[in-house]
């Protein structure tokens, strides 16, 4: 049994992944100026260019019922009320375009800066942007699947890459090692499936061993 964490070669080597989060984070940023870029111009034309000195503050008219105001004061009040925080113009709105490119960016730092595996026991271990799952292969159901050209292993939902850092396959030894502890499950897929990994790990290039 693998008693110690043995950690899986997947993900981005240490140079691309600063990379992919230096680039996650500029991303982030282009979408916050985007998101808040509006807000601060809307609010600089209506100061600028909306204001009318004969329309009373909020704090002028604070505590006293709208019902009681002059209608020229209430229709002052009301037209100017998003800029005091009671309405929402289009450009604002427009900003929040911002916000899917805020959340893709922080996605991208996360992923570059997390995403790692590893096998303790029978149980694997796979580690993303938001989430970390375990999953354990001596009981959970195994197949195999693929992410684009690659190949990967799912077990219970769980995806497991079987390509290393910029390799198409983990190193033979992790792929040895995963065979090892998929092996522990009885079912005939996982046994295949257990196959597979030592053929892969015996044949790294897709040339049989001699």
């Amino acid at each position: 049994m693998i008693t110690e964490r043995l950690p899986l070669s997947i993900g981005a080597a240490p140079a691309q992944r600063v990379l992919g989060a230096v680039f996650g984070l500029l991303f982030a940023l282009a979408g916050a100026a985007f998101l808040l870029l509006p807000f601060v111009v809307d609010g600089w034309l209506q100061h600028t260019f909306g204001a009318d000195e004969s329309c009373p503050s909020p704090s002028e008219i604070g505590g006293i019922p709208p019902e009681l105001l002059p209608p020229e004061v209430r229709e002052c009040v009301s037209n100017g009320s998003w800029f005091t925080g009671g309405g929402f113009g289009p450009m604002r709105f427009l900003g929040l375009l911002g916000i899917p490119f805020v959340l893709v960016g922080v996605s991208i730092a996360l992923a570059s800066l997390r995403t790692a595996a590893w096998i303790e026991g029978t149980r694997v271990t796979v580690r993303g942007a938001w989430r970390t799952r375990t999953v354990d292969l001596a009981t959970a159901p195994v197949t195999a699947g693929s992410l684009g050209r690659r190949p990967t292993l799912v077990a219970q939902g769980v995806t497991i890459p079987l390509h290393g850092v910029n390799t198409p396959r983990l190193p033979a030894a992790e792929l040895r090692a995963l065979a090892w502890t998929i092996a522990a499950n009885p079912a005939a897929d996982a046994q295949n499936m257990a196959a597979q990994l030592r053929t892969m790990a015996d044949q790294p290039l897709g040339v049989p061993a001699r």
